[in-house]
């Protein structure tokens, strides 16, 4: 990870130097003056990096940048960054000005950016933002040359106040943390991550304070997992259901506050099993696993900060192949709930692992409310292709919440309709229900049929399968994983439930 280093106002004398500038070409957020350092580095350089700003017509909008090659002073480089309208300038802009930075750094082993103008709380988000884009997973790269890898280490951020800036950025390094490990998860590939091996990188946190229960095949079968069991028997790499507890609550209110609770859907690999995937593009379902990378990576980011809540993150693990021993369409099972299903297609398993769990979690824990994540569903894509996470919930409050945090922290959603008229498309003529219905609205009865294990408990459904992955760089996601919900679901969190 980045190492992020705050220091006081002072001119590098080598190096590169980075300027945050609005459109009247000042400092960030902060009235000009001589004690600025983008007024001290043009001094310094004799006006020239003002010359060359105006040669190259920056103005400082929203994205705009310029680079300035040798301007005098012993600087190496300066780069300005555009950041808009005075005033204007939020923390969501803030991240993508520090992932910008990132991106421009690469080739530099360290830099010094001037944040003299910033509140520390925007300083903060601008490290946030340059340490996210600053992710990358090259474990398995042997051949690479040195010169193809980046070589940024560490960003000092100069001016403004200092130490606040720093206790600001000290309260969201966990969240940054709880972020990548959910994208080295979802980037591992399917022969290294398995659920047993998943479910070892759950137990190994641990060390963060978090209660950590593993269970097998054994303790499954015992509990009645016939749908999780179900999608697992085809494979030989067999299931486990991780439940990790978060006990942060105040002294005095921990055994009495509900926990608030999340619930992924972490099938490891999906081949479709009988019903199976075409060949292009399969290698992407090692994928398929991100709604449980998510709730991993939350787990560790509410314990990595100490949050005041009590939380509970339950993660069904399967992997889905085809094979003699392999669920079949026609095959009817049935549910931890007692609740029977009609399997129409085993390449819809992601439905059936969070209703074991789903109900497993109500009945255990008795939370506040619960809110799964999976990648589900194609016609999730279809609906919202990959600006918005589609999202259904029983319970409007909850909604709001979500809502409002994503709006906060840029991880969208999209409110989606659930209606009992939908439920006919899952009668079944030999079982309670089937687990799909036709084609046309299938991220809706996917929910529907979710929703039958709920028992009535405030929850909500974000089904993310166009928000997981990543085809090309975002400001402060580079192409891969995108740990999609590690940051919205702390901000709702953070905001609605802590105490």
């Amino acid at each position: 990870m980045l190492d992020i280093a705050f220091a006081k106002s002072a001119l590098p004398k080598s190096g590169t130097l980075v300027l945050l500038l609005d459109e009247a070409g000042e400092a960030a957020g902060g009235a000009a003056g001589p004690t600025l350092l983008h007024k001290a580095a043009d001094d310094a350089t004799g006006g020239a990096i003002g010359r060359a700003l105006a040669a190259a017509d920056f103005t400082g909008r929203v994205g705009q940048s310029a680079i300035i090659l040798a301007p005098g002073a012993g600087l190496m480089r300066v780069i300005a960054i555009g950041i808009g309208k005075r005033g204007a300038f939020s923390s969501r802009l803030a991240e993508d000005a520090g992932g910008m930075a990132t991106a421009m750094l690469a080739r530099d082993a360290q830099a010094s950016v001037d944040v003299s103008g910033l509140t520390p709380a925007l300083a903060a988000s601008f490290a946030m933002g340059a340490v996210l884009r600053g992710y990358r997973f090259d474990r398995y790269r042997t051949t690479e040359k040195p010169e193809d890898k980046p070589k940024l280490t560490k960003l000092v951020l100069l001016g403004g106040e200092a130490t606040k800036a720093r206790a600001a950025w000290d309260a969201l390094r966990p969240v940054a943390e709880g972020v990548f490990l959910s994208r080295d998860l979802v980037s591992e590939p399917p022969n290294v991550l398995n659920p047993a091996s998943m479910a070892d990188r759950c137990k190994a946190l641990t060390k963060l304070g978090l209660t950590v229960d593993v269970f097998g095949p054994k303790e499954l079968t015992k509990l009645g997992f016939g749908a999780l069991l179900g999608v697992s028997q085809g494979s030989v790499n067999e299931p486990r259901m991780v439940v990790m507890q978060w006990h942060g609550a105040p002294a005095g209110r921990k055994g009495k506050t509900k926990p608030v609770a999340f619930v992924g859907k972490g099938v490891t690999f999906d081949s479709g099993g009988i019903s199976i995937k075409p060949a292009g593009g399969m290698e992407d379902m090692k994928w398929d696993m991100a709604g449980a990378g998510t709730v991993v990576g939350l787990m560790a980011a509410l314990a990595g900060r100490r949050a005041k809540v009590n939380a509970v993150g339950l993660v069904g693990l399967v992997e889905n192949m085809p094979s003699g021993s392999a669920q079949r369409p026609g095959d009817v099972v049935k549910t931890y709930s007692g609740q029977t299903v009609e399997i129409i297609n085993t390449d819809a398993e992601g439905r059936m692992v969070l209703a074991d769990v789903l109900w497993y979690c109500q009945q255990k824990f008795d939370p506040a409310f619960m809110v799964d994540l999976a990648t589900l569903t194609g016609a999730m894509m279809v609906s919202l292709g990959h600006e918005y996470a589609g999202f259904f919930s029983n319970d409007d409050a909850l909604a709001a919440n979500l809502y409002t945090a994503g709006q906060t922290t840029g991880e969208k959603l999209w409110r989606m309709p659930l209606h009992e008229n939908y439920d006919k498309q899952l009668k079944s003529e030999i079982a309670d229900m089937k687990h799909v219905g036709p084609r046309p609205a299938g991220a809706i009865t996917a929910a529907q049929f979710l929703q039958r294990f709920v028992n009535g408990k405030p929850w909500a459904h974000l089904d993310i399968a166009g928000m997981a992955w990543s085809g090309k760089d975002m400001p402060t996601t580079p192409k891969g994983a995108t740990a999609y919900g590690v940051r919205l679901l702390d901000q709702m969190v953070a905001d609605c439930y802590e105490s």
